[in-house]
């Protein structure tokens, strides 16, 4: 018989707002305090708007990410950047993930 466990394994703190690969990826491009518009995000994530919209909309609500809109020529931009929330979760969620790999015996990440 298994003795318990002292503490939860480590997928207990995985975050579901990152389940998906692209709000992952956007968090992740993102970075420290960096601000992208959509278009590049587009870009570097490679998705289409509209599974992009949805990310950063999922990620609004979890207040992960602010986005802004403005006129620029006469065109609405659309400007997103992490918030300190977001940039805490996702170093927490990537912590449980080298933890997991730890566990495994698996390579640093």
């Amino acid at each position: 018989m298994a003795e318990p466990a002292s503490r939860p394994h480590p997928r207990t703190q995985l975050d579901d707002n990152f389940a998906s690969p692209i709000r992952f990826s956007l968090m992740a491009a993102l970075g420290d305090g960096m601000e992208l518009d959509f278009a590049t995000l587009r870009d570097v994530l490679q998705c289409g708007d509209s599974p992009l919209s949805k990310a950063i909309t999922h990620l609004q609500v979890a207040d992960y990410v602010f986005a802004r809109k403005a006129n620029v020529g006469g065109r609405s931009r659309t400007w997103v950047r992490s918030t300190k929330t977001g940039r805490d979760a996702f170093a927490a969620h990537l912590q449980a993930l080298r933890e997991i790999v730890a566990l495994g015996g698996g390579q640093a990440l």
